[in-house]
């Protein structure tokens, strides 16, 4: 089963999502913008469903292919991200306004599909996921900003219940982290950038 997921298309057609009318975004006046970037690199036609899911909010924001980029405008401050496939990950950020913000959506090994982690670039290029980065360069180089379409939010309307309940499972293992783990998938306002290196 993992040998066929893995083996698909790098690049897949997103049935949920359009490719953006701007594929050069930014931030808008007084956002922050962040960028989620499902690198073609593994995990083929599997998907990943991404969410603003700070307190008790699930704000879905889209739906995520090998090779796609979504940008996403929000308020500055603090925000927990989450993605959602097989499991539920999350992603804790404190964000400036006027800058933006870039995080993988890495697919890994599940039961019986991909699970999903959020893991954040920092603009050092000593960092493990660096801006500055050869992979950085080459996923971000091959990916396509992509926008919601009806689909997408049809496909959310009949998984919310679920998208919930995951959340809610997964958080008791979030909470659970120690503060040091915890601060490997955080994005803090200095990894915020105005412009890619």
């Amino acid at each position: 089963m993992l040998a066929l997921l893995f083996a698909q298309p790098a690049f897949a057609k997103n049935k949920y999502m359009s490719v953006a009318r701007d594929q050069d975004p930014g931030p808008q006046s007084e956002k922050a913008m962040v960028v989620f970037l499902r690198a073609g690199f593994m995990g083929g036609k599997a998907t990943a469903s991404v969410y603003d899911g700070t307190d008790d909010r699930v704000d879905f924001l889209g739906i995520l292919y090998s090779g796609d980029r979504l940008a996403v405008q929000v308020e500055p401050g603090f925000h927990r991200f989450m993605a959602y496939a097989e499991n539920a990950d999350f992603l804790d950020a404190t964000l400036e306004a006027g800058k933006r913000y870039y995080i993988l959506v890495r697919a890994r090994p599940g039961m019986a599909k991909a699970r999903f982690s959020l893991i954040p670039f920092h603009p050092g290029v000593d960092a493990e996921y660096s801006l500055q980065g050869k992979d950085f360069r080459s996923w971000y180089g091959a990916a396509t900003f992509v926008e919601r379409t009806a689909a997408a939010d049809a496909w959310y309307d009949e998984h919310r219940e679920d998208v919930a309940k995951k959340k809610a499972i997964y958080l008791v293992k979030w909470n659970a982290m120690s503060p040091e783990d915890r601060a490997v998938l955080t994005l803090r306002p200095e990894d915020g950038v105005t412009a890619l290196p």
